[in-house]
């Protein structure tokens, strides 16, 4: 009941930030949306911005699901900017809110797992150590989140398939590079 009860107040949320920003929305219109008490929404968030926390992971782990695994770069790249596109309202209402971090450390954490799958799978071709190949990703997460965050700042105007080729012409071949760069280097 309580995975039930959290999903109800996730979607009554998301709902309501359709209609109005983070900051006009309280804890009681969730309640009321969702068809509970306060006190029920107490039981399993702190506030309003704990729900928030636990949407972004949630989602977080939508976006990662190994069902949905691909194997190279573009297509997650593309994965996470069709999931922040279905999800436009929440995203851009939580980033011009002060939670903006949750937003941003949601896309740190799906595009380096996303990424690291990659670099891991690429990988078996070199003799390359785990915090070089942990290197490589996080290089990568910070470019990748902030062109995301930057289109997210643009009200998403730019079509995603476009950014991501462009990505892809700038970047092409170059974590097969970097895998090759360090392959069997010592540094100290």
């Amino acid at each position: 009941m309580s995975e039930i009860t959290k999903r109800a107040l996730e979607q009554s949320l998301k709902n309501l930030l359709n209609v109005k920003p983070l900051s006009k929305i309280t804890i009681s219109d969730i309640a009321n949306d969702c068809g509970i008490n306060r006190m029920t929404f107490y039981y399993h968030f702190r506030d309003i911005y704990d729900l928030i926390e636990w949407c972004c992971i949630e989602d977080a782990k939508k976006v990662l699901d190994s069902k949905n695994k691909v194997d190279n770069w573009q297509q997650n790249f593309l994965r996470i900017f069709q999931f922040v596109a279905e999800n436009k309202s929440f995203v851009l209402n939580v980033y011009h809110s002060l939670s903006r971090d949750q937003i941003e450390n949601f896309l740190y954490q799906i595009t380096y797992k996303l990424i690291l799958d990659v670099v891991e799978e690429k990988s078996k071709e070199y003799n390359v150590k785990d915090e070089h190949k942990e290197f490589i990703a996080n290089f990568y997460k910070f470019a990748f989140v902030g062109i995301i965050i930057e289109w997210v700042r643009d009200d998403m105007k730019r079509s995603p398939e476009k950014i991501v080729k462009e990505v892809d012409c700038l970047i092409s071949g170059t974590i097969d590079k970097a895998l090759e760069s360090f392959q069997c280097k010592n540094f100290g």
